[in-house]
């Protein structure tokens, strides 16, 4: 017997009202440009996204970007909401028709989207574009308090309750076991999936925060740590103001789509070694708008960066489930072998020449490629 979603899980079609487009439209043509200055014109990032691309960029979201098209796109595959503890969760989800399809759910992270993984989706659906030939039910969650994810907003939120929330979701779905595959905030909710749900049989992740030693490193590992310490260094800022102002930048950004342009652009870029082309950074950003939910998105800086507040870090558990890792050299926190199986149970392992931390957006075939091969060894073990 075919699977067919339950009847709690509501088909969904993305359609923001022509009056909130008009007042992006407006707020965003009336919002001001800083003036031209030294701080703003190092084309190396080293000071934040250069005036000219934010006046150029401004210019191409107001006349040449088509926000109804990205509608469209979105649209072409099957959107759905389901309401668990107070979350109204969306998802995307390619449904297989065969009985023993394996359940695998992605996991974004910030300040990204469920639409991170729209290309891996896309080739997923190309690879196999029959239901009865795919073996994989594949779904992709907006993790609570991101966009077309709200969470309750009337007291603190973490990561736990998140990960409670999208393992209850693959209960509701049918699903007795799965599989989760996270980066960044992604890969902490899988973790916490995989240390306190038996649904979560194994992940897989392309972020791992661990010690690194500087002990036989290949060139590739050099150069990754490099680029890694060189962000410790520079690019950490906005991290510490996630975690101890939240209100403020939250509310800074949630007044102008001019400075959430700013803010959100400068690590799409800075954050990868091959800039996303430019419709799919603002199709992300725009979301982020258009949902209000910019404020409600920085909740795991609170627990991510703990030494800043003198909180409890986030638990370092041993995952003794099955896990796999893909290794991209541009990525924040790269995860060296030696270093990733010291906290899991490591059953696969790949090295890339290339991609950063939005792995699923930068390099769609070869992660996907490393999932598959990933869920063929570990399924096979639960």
């Amino acid at each position: 017997m075919s699977y067919s979603p339950p009847s709690s899980a509501k088909p969904f079609t993305l359609n923001i009202p022509d009056q909130d487009i008009d007042e992006w439209r407006q707020l965003l043509t009336l919002s001001k440009l800083a003036p031209e200055t030294w701080e703003g014109s190092h084309e190396d990032g080293r000071y934040g996204v250069t005036h000219k691309w934010l006046r150029e960029t401004k210019d191409y979201w107001l006349n040449t970007y088509d926000w109804r098209a990205e509608e469209r796109r979105i649209n072409s595959f099957p959107n759905y909401r389901m309401a668990i503890d107070g979350v109204d969760v969306h998802f995307v989800a390619l449904f297989s028709s065969k009985k023993d399809a394996i359940p695998i759910q992605l996991l974004h992270g910030w300040p990204g989207s469920f639409v991170e993984f729209l290309p891996m989706l896309n080739l997923i659906r190309t690879q196999y574009p029959d239901a009865k030939d795919l073996p994989y039910h594949i779904i992709v969650p907006s993790l609570p308090g991101y966009p077309l994810s709200p969470r309750p907003t009337d007291r603190d939120w973490t990561m736990e309750e998140s990960s409670t929330v999208l393992n209850q979701l693959m209960v509701n779905l049918g699903f007795t076991k799965y599989i989760a595959q996270g980066g960044d905030v992604g890969s902490f909710v899988a973790q916490s999936s995989a240390a306190r749900y038996d649904e979560c049989v194994g992940i897989h992740l392309n972020m791992f925060t661990g010690q690194t030693d500087n002990l036989e490193l290949s060139e590739l590992e050099k150069k990754s740590i490099a680029s890694a310490q060189a962000w410790q260094e520079t690019g950490i800022a906005y991290a510490q103001e996630h975690a101890t102002r939240p209100s403020t930048i939250g509310s800074v950004l949630s007044s102008n789509p001019l400075a959430l342009l700013a803010w959100i652009a400068e690590k799409l870029i800075e954050w990868t070694d091959t800039t996303p082309p430019l419709d799919h950074i603002l199709t992300n950003i725009t979301l982020y708008w258009y949902t209000s939910s910019i404020l409600t998105s920085l909740y795991p800086y609170r627990q991510l960066f703990s030494k800043v507040l003198g909180a409890a870090a986030v638990p370092n558990v041993y995952i003794s489930k099955p896990t796999g890792f893909s290794f991209f050299p541009h990525e924040l926190s790269p995860g060296f072998k030696r270093v990733v199986e010291k906290g899991v149970n490591l059953v696969t392992y790949e090295e890339h020449e290339h991609g950063g931390h939005f792995a699923a957006l930068e390099q769609p075939e070869a992660l996907w490629g490393d999932v598959e091969a990933y869920v063929k060894i570990a399924w096979g073990k639960v």
